[in-house]
């Protein structure tokens, strides 16, 4: 298959050129705050010194921030090589510090939703681990994350959205209190309305339907009547964070999470939205290739409770809790281990991160990942190579044709220093892999929304489950081996030497790529 896209997306209506004003307005605003301290600059010796100290004490203390050194390295010679614009470019847009009315509602809800994690916490010490290596992973998201592990669940891994997204009618179908979706992008078209038509139709009998969406991962997709459309049919519906054309630093931040949960006893995570491509039925970048996973049972409950930190967080009043906890009868097949878990840009917990690094050190024989961007921290470079160096089959599979070709030179920056250490490179040959999964050892996996670059890692929203001791495992691992024979293994071409020229350019994606 040739390196193009197939087809184009199908003209819907949407919220384009909302965005389109919403930029033009920031973008005068941003350049009149340069444009004026230009000026200021250049007016005063005093000011020009100020300006110096300012520059200074800023480094200084993105210096002493305690995050991710390639964040706070790009960062630093930005403002060293240009004061004015990179200062200006900082203060707003690159200190989460500066979100203090969503920080604080956050952290209020989180408290409060920590009242509910806490029994189970208690409970959760000695579950039946496979080994002393997954008994560590799960302390570290209980003790340092505050995400209980749960037994007494099944787990059910869907290598096509196709098959997830049926399961995922056949379960609303069914509902019978209440239904919550969280979603960073949702199409208007086909897919949509099918699953709307049933949260309609259960709204109708008396079941509390909920929605929540990313203003900007949906803002292609939707317009502003949608909101009211669903109003109309009985279903309560909100979008997080929302465009507006005044400067505001929060606006970096989106809600990448993918969630639906049906009356406390089954739910659904993974890597797709709720549009047309992830189900292919259009193709505007190839075969579309993810994945996801259907819990039910008592992990059911981690679902519940990561979607209403948003969902709570978006409004002043506490929201009601109790009655969406329900103790359901259920005994599960399997001897499952499970954990729901999440992560966000407002505390100094890189939850997403560290449960990728726990695999990939902790693995003896393999670690296979998928992620549609690739772009790394220092610690994840390092600790990949390392594992690969040790023994380890480390394999990455990425896209073959991009969504985003910048980004796709930035996630190729990458190739070269993971395959020199022994790291295998793949690309998905018939089309975009979007699905964020990763297997280790065969003992345990990871699937969630949670990509391998900066955003997710740092700057968004993020949800995934964590889980050992059940078939879905293995399912995992042979969802990967299905993969390999269709993707292209480019690990030789990018281990083999290349130009300086080429090199050069490579380090020059790298270091601004956190900032992307």
């Amino acid at each position: 298959m040739n390196n193009t896209t197939e087809e184009k997306r199908e003209a819907i209506p949407n919220s384009v050129s909302r965005m389109l004003l919403a930029g033009i307005g920031v973008l005068l605003q941003v350049l009149w705050i340069f444009w004026l301290a230009l000026k200021l600059n250049d007016y005063s010796t005093a000011i020009q010194v100020c300006t110096s100290v300012l520059t200074f004490l800023i480094t200084l203390r993105i210096y002493g921030l305690h995050i991710n050194s390639a964040y706070k390295i790009s960062w630093i010679i930005l403002i060293l090589l240009f004061p004015i614009f990179g200062l200006t470019i900082y203060l707003l847009f690159g200190r989460s510090g500066a979100v203090s009315v969503m920080r604080r509602r956050f952290g209020e809800n989180m408290t409060m939703l920590r009242r509910y994690h806490a029994p189970i916490l208690q409970q959760r010490r000695a579950l039946p681990y496979p080994d002393r290596i997954t008994r560590n992973h799960a302390r570290y998201l209980q003790d340092r994350a505050g995400y209980p592990a749960y037994d007494n669940t099944d787990v059910t891994f869907y290598g096509d959205t196709c098959e997830a997204l049926e399961a995922q009618k056949t379960a609303l179908r069914s509902a019978e209190k209440f239904i919550f979706m969280e979603y960073h992008a949702i199409e208007d078209a086909s897919s949509w309305q099918e699953l709307e038509d049933i949260l309609a139709e259960r709204a109708a009998h008396g079941v509390e339907v909920r929605v929540f969406y990313d203003d900007v991962g949906s803002i292609g997709f939707i317009n502003s009547k949608f909101v009211k459309k669903l109003a109309g049919r009985g279903i309560q519906c909100r979008r997080f964070n929302p465009v507006i054309p005044i400067l505001n630093v929060f606006m970096n931040n989106r809600d990448h999470r993918k969630i639906t949960v049906v009356d406390g006893r089954v739910g659904f995570t993974g890597g797709y939205n709720l549009a047309e491509e992830y189900f292919n039925r259009t193709h505007p970048y190839g075969q579309w290739k993810d994945s996801g996973i259907r819990l039910e049972g008592d992990a059911v409950r981690g679902l519940t409770l990561i979607f209403l930190e948003l969902w709570g967080a978006t409004q002043k009043a506490a929201p009601d809790v109790e009655r969406y906890l329900p103790d359901v009868p259920y005994t599960a097949r399997e001897n499952a281990v499970v954990l729901p878990y999440a992560d966000n840009p407002l505390d100094d917990e890189a939850t997403g991160e560290n449960v990728y690094l726990n695999m990939i050190r902790s693995a003896k024989d393999y670690v296979y990942i998928t992620t549609p961007y690739l772009i790394l921290s220092d610690e994840m470079q390092r600790t990949l190579r390392l594992a690969a160096s040790s023994g380890v089959d480390v394999r990455i599979i990425t896209p073959g044709i991009p969504d985003k070709k910048l980004i796709f030179s930035v996630t190729r920056s990458y190739y070269a220093s993971l395959a020199k250490s022994g790291v295998r490179i793949y690309e998905y040959a018939p089309g975009f892999i979007h699905a964020k999964q990763c297997v280790a050892d065969g003992a345990e996996a990871a699937v969630g929304t949670i990509n391998f670059d900066f955003r997710s890692l740092y700057l968004h929203f993020e949800n995934a489950c964590w889980f050992c001791g059940c078939s879905a495992v293995a399912d995992v691992r042979r969802d990967f081996d299905a993969l390999f024979p269709v993707c292209r293994e480019v690990t030789q071409k990018y281990a083999d030497t290349r130009s300086l020229a080429v090199r050069g350019w490579d380090c020059v994606l790298r270091l601004f790529s956190p900032l992307m």
